[in-house]
């Protein structure tokens, strides 16, 4: 499942840019399709725009039917009455989501913890310090069998000793839900720790979920401004 919504705060009609004689969302919704991992592809949206970007090329669309707060509850609404296992999560402004990131991801649903595990979620390690102190960047942090512990838009953990050879890791806002985890999701009501920071996977670990990090190598560009899509651009190239 893609959620796409026509407005964004930082980029308002970011998922219809032009990206090399494509757009972002259709872009992101062939790659997805292309790692042919999945037995279904949709875009999740609420505007008619890019419902028409997507079916008219032949792709598969569902339009929501109820205003959405977050990509979770807008694919919660699309897949409740589907009968299905494992859901993925692939954001639209991705168009760079590629097969191996995402078959680790399915990966851990086989592994030996894979009981404890209600959703999975992708990590890379950054070092740029401008990037670990940016509010636009999620970071994560995890326990030694790489639960997620905490995320933030603050630089955590705090580097009160910066020779203690901690690691950070921005969250790639790609997951593979269990159905039943998802669902209850949609069902919780927001907390004040995830409305301060605007971070919906808090609901989950809040709520008592379990959060599977798994480490890519593989950053790509997530779309969230217009000099993401120049730095997308010269990559496509």
């Amino acid at each position: 499942m893609i959620p796409a919504r026509y407005s964004a705060f930082r980029f308002p009609g970011k998922l219809m840019q032009d990206l090399e004689g494509k757009t972002v969302i259709l872009r992101t919704y062939e790659a997805t399709v292309a790692t042919n991992l999945f037995d279904e592809v949709y875009v999740v949206t609420d505007s008619d725009i890019i419902y028409n970007e997507i079916t008219s090329h032949g792709g598969k669309a569902i339009m929501s039917k109820k205003q959405h707060e977050s990509g979770s509850d807008r694919i919660a609404e699309a897949v409740q009455d589907l009968d299905v296992d494992i859901v993925v999560n692939v954001q639209g402004d991705e168009p760079f989501t590629e097969r191996e990131s995402l078959e680790k991801l399915l990966n851990v649903f086989k592994s030996d913890d894979a009981k404890e595990i209600d959703l999975a979620s992708l990590m890379v390690e950054i070092k740029d310090w401008e990037e670990i102190s940016n509010p636009n960047t999620v970071k994560v942090i995890v326990d030694q069998n790489d639960f997620a512990l905490y995320f933030s838009r603050s630089p955590i953990p705090y580097p009160r000793d910066k020779e203690a050879g901690v690691k950070y890791f921005k969250h790639k806002g790609i997951y593979a839900f269990r159905k039943q985890a998802l669902l209850d999701f949609y069902n919780l009501p927001i907390q004040y720790i995830e409305a301060s920071e605007k971070i919906e996977c808090i609901r989950y670990l809040e709520y008592g979920k379990k959060i599977k990090m798994v480490e890519t190598n593989i950053e790509g560009v997530e779309i969230d401004t217009p000099e993401d899509l120049e730095r997308a651009k010269k990559l496509w190239k």
